[in-house]
């Protein structure tokens, strides 16, 4: 079993409030510092994992750890979906999503929803695809949030991951670790304001589990056909399953 309590030995609901309360503080400028700090690749990372659930048309998408509902937009202005949820703990980060949905027009399709995420509040066998970009590692408990996920994809359907991890070739190992220890926590501590926010980043993305470990953790949360996929020379992986 993997807990992110290996970061830090918090119980799940302090791990909770921690994590709500510091994505409350940098929602101002989150957006922002995201596409500066991946020079605007996380918008590619994201329409990649897109196209690959275009294949199966999901008409009902919930979106885990939406944040201000980035991969929720893109999906809705590609897929053509009926509905999307964006689920996350932060009202903060949601409600600058909702404004965002609304300035565009697509607040009729995509709605936001505080959820806990490792107790979801929706019924067995809900959407027809579930997605997360760049938030279940912050995940109290992982395997618990993925099974989570998987009781209320539909049989068949789709998950679909996109999430930061460590590079393990020379020399993208090397430089990413440069960039991430030193250029990424005192950019994001000048923008944001938040002395803590992406130093805890780094230690999130290095604690993570990776790969073919995560392709086991996948398959004991009940996926079948799972795989992966590195981008960007192992910067961000993209994780895809079906039930």
């Amino acid at each position: 079993m993997y807990k992110q309590e290996e970061i830090k030995p918090y119980h799940e609901g302090e791990k909770a409030q921690q994590v709500e309360a510091m994505f409350d503080n940098i929602a101002p400028t989150y957006d922002k510092l995201n596409h500066r700090l991946s020079w605007d690749i996380d918008r590619r990372w994201r329409k990649t994992a897109i196209r690959k659930l275009a294949d199966y048309q999901p008409k009902t998408l919930l979106d885990i750890a939406t944040g201000t509902g980035d991969f929720a937009i893109q999906a809705a202005q590609v897929l053509h979906p009926e509905k999307i949820i964006g689920a996350d703990i932060s009202e903060g980060m949601m409600n600058i999503g909702r404004e965002k949905v609304k300035e565009i027009g697509l607040d009729h399709i995509i709605s936001f929803s505080k959820e806990d995420c490792l107790n979801l509040s929706y019924p067995n066998d809900t959407f027809d695809a579930v997605t997360a970009a760049f938030g279940i590692r912050n995940f109290a408990d992982l395997d618990k949030g993925l099974k989570e996920m998987c009781r209320v994809l539909k049989e068949g359907g789709h998950m679909c991951i996109v999430e930061l991890t460590t590079p393990v070739s020379f020399p993208m190992k090397q430089l990413f670790a440069i960039y991430s220890h030193l250029v990424l926590p005192l950019y994001g501590r000048i923008i944001s304001k938040d002395n803590s926010a992406y130093s805890y980043l780094i230690k999130t993305i290095e604690a993570f589990p990776q790969g073919e470990q995560m392709m086991e953790i996948l398959q004991n949360a009940g996926f079948s056909e799972t795989s992966f996929r590195r981008l960007t020379f192992g910067i961000c992986t993209m994780y895809f399953a079906t039930k």
